[in-house]
This record gives C-alpha cells, sequence and structure tokens, in this order.
C-alpha cells in the first residue's frame, strides 16, 4: 500500500482528514477522490456506512459532523470535538464543498483573518470606514495544544443571514487541526448562544484542496438553500483572493510576509505549523 501513497511528510499523514459530506454521496456508487496526492474511492453505502478504499485496501473511517474522514496514516488521536453540533435546535449543513487551487494552510489562513473583511466582504462581513481592528488575544490551549482567539471584534453590516441591521460581532476562533479551522460569532437571535463556522480542508496536493465548509447555526426561519446561499456568496469573494496568492503555499518564515496586529492569529498559526513540524502545504522557515 506504501507505494501508492505518494505523501512523505508523516505528520500529515498520520491526520485524520475530510473526504466529503456523507448526505451528498449517491448510494452505491464509488466516487474518485484524492488525497495527499494519493487516488482514493469513497462509497456511502445503504446502512449510510461509508467505505473508502486505496486500490483493494480498506482505509479507517470516521463519521463525524456529517463528514467521512479517513487518514493515510497511524493517527494516535480521535478527532477533535466540535460540542454545539450535537445541541438538538441546531440547523447542521454542509454550505458547500469547493475546489481551490491553493494550499491548505493558505485557506486556514484566509479563514483567520479578521483584516480583509471591509475590503472582500464589503457590505456583509465588513464596511470601510470601520477597518480598525482591535487587540484580540490568541493562545495555545495547555489540554489540548490548539490555538484559540478570543475577544475578535469586527462591525458588520449583515453578520448573518437574519441580522437586521450593522453591529459590532464577536467572534472566537479555533484551530484544532493543521488544516480545519472553527469560529464561533454571536447569534443575532440569542446572544447567550453562538453560531458555528466550519472550514475542513481535504489536501489534494499541496497546492490543491476542496473547502468543506459546516454551518452549526440557530436560525428557526431561514430555509437551507438561503442559508447555504449566504455562505457561499462569502466564499465566493474569497476564493479569487485565495487562488491569486502567491505562492501557494504557505511560508512558514515570518519574515518573507509581513505582520501586523491583525495578522496576530495568523502568526501563531505559522509558528504552530513550525512547531508540529507540519511541512504538506507549506514552505519552510
Amino acid at each position: 500500500m506504501t507505494e501508492a501513497i505518494h505523501c512523505t511528510d508523516r505528520v500529515a499523514l498520520d491526520e485524520w482528514h475530510v473526504l466529503a459530506a456523507v448526505t451528498e454521496l449517491p448510494v452505491g456508487v464509488p466516487k474518485a477522490t484524492r488525497l495527499l496526492d494519493t487516488d482514493l474511492t469513497i462509497e456511502r453505502r445503504l446502512d449510510d456506512t461509508v467505505a473508502v478504499r486505496l486500490g483493494e485496501t480498506a482505509l479507517p473511517v470516521r463519521l463525524k459532523f456529517g463528514y467521512a474522514w479517513t487518514t493515510l496514516g497511524s493517527p494516535d488521536h480521535e478527532l477533535f470535538d466540535i460540542p454545539e453540533y450535537a445541541e438538538p435546535d441546531r440547523r447542521n449543513l454542509n454550505a458547500a464543498s469547493v475546489g481551490l487551487y491553493c494550499s491548505a494552510p493558505r485557506a486556514v489562513e484566509n479563514f483567520l483573518d479578521l483584516g480583509h473583511f471591509a475590503f472582500v466582504h464589503t457590505n456583509y462581513l465588513g464596511v470601510e470606514p470601520h477597518t480598525e481592528i482591535k487587540p484580540y488575544k490568541v493562545e495555545i490551549t495547555a489540554e489540548r495544544g490548539e490555538i484559540v482567539a478570543t475577544k475578535c471584534i469586527a462591525y458588520q453590516p449583515q453578520a448573518s443571514l437574519i441580522a437586521t441591521d450593522g453591529h459590532d460581532v464577536e467572534y472566537v476562533y479555533r484551530v484544532p487541526h493543521p488544516y480545519c479551522a472553527i469560529l464561533y460569532k454571536s447569534n443575532d437571535v440569542d446572544p447567550a448562544r453562538q453560531d458555528v463556522i466550519a472550514i475542513f480542508l481535504q489536501p489534494s496536493s499541496e497546492e490543491r484542496v476542496v473547502a468543506h465548509m459546516l454551518l452549526s447555526v440557530l436560525d428557526e426561519v431561514s430555509p437551507d438553500a438561503a442559508i447555504r446561499a449566504y455562505q457561499q456568496l462569502i466564499f465566493s469573494q474569497d476564493k479569487p483572493i485565495l487562488e491569486n496568492q502567491v505562492p501557494k503555499r504557505l511560508p512558514l518564515n515570518m519574515r518573507s510576509e509581513l505582520s501586523a496586529r491583525a495578522d496576530a492569529s495568523s502568526s501563531t498559526y505559522r509558528r504552530w505549523l513550525a512547531d508540529h513540524n507540519v511541512r504538506y502545504g507549506t514552505l519552510p522557515a
């Protein structure tokens, strides 16, 4: 089996990686997919279990958050948790699975970037002159070793589909996995709770990914199609930015790209990747 695996990054091989939203897989029809430069097939069975194969070899599978995950190595850990996903009044949806011509770390870094809201998502997630990003806190948790950014505040004209006016929105970001990131944002109906948006990157190669976007939102009004369409609109604004970044892979040398105060999460993420010896999709320091 190892002869068919072309990735040599042990850290990437020994991770769990997303492959597909389970309900969007055709039943009984093997589908070709690609992970870490390796060709696989994935098939949803009649009982909604999922099989993933590398040639004739069956790979381990985990079903979580509505997605199928697999590994090409031997992880010593299970997938991270998103406790909110299990709350009964939430709408849990795959907003989209979109191919991108960029590396997985580039997509994660873009997801963490508060500074681009006013310029890329104008009249939705930001607007001039509200461009200032106030200082926020970034740390690596002692318990799980995740990156967590708190007290992230941004003025947003339309923070969600059900928002009725512009206001400051508070974000919390988590990076529990080299190629996955999660944000929690204040909800427009229940201020005591938060909507959850996650991006799970499937690295097809070092410079191509499929971005799977999970929504776990508190919205009893909007149809599924409208919730998905709003998130797809936001992501469509990010796509050309991501695909035109040079280099495609994320440089881990902090001096190669300027860092401002608003880039605190990005700087921490790059150091975190370097500390974990993640090479796939990066340029070494």
